[in-house]
């Protein structure tokens, strides 16, 4: 069965920026299935247009940022 965007539902999204990137915390349900958490991450190509990238590494700052977002997001779910 191939994924279908129209059964994702997004329950609950946050997000925190800063000069380079921009982290999302969010919920989603896939098919009123399990609600699972997804962290992302998006830097800015040298045109200044956003793009996907790999989580990785988070510094103190960004932890410290989005765990409230994270707290909230396990409350949704």
């Amino acid at each position: 069965m191939p994924y279908d965007s129209s059964l994702d539902e997004k329950l609950f999204s946050k997000s925190w920026e800063d000069t380079n990137s921009k982290i999302s915390v969010s919920v989603y349900s896939y098919n009123k299935g399990l609600k699972k958490l997804q962290i992302s991450r998006e830097t800015k190509d040298p045109e200044g247009e956003p793009r996907f990238a790999k989580l990785g590494r988070l510094t103190k700052e960004e932890a410290t940022a989005i765990l409230p977002f994270i707290e909230e997001a396990l409350g949704v779910m």
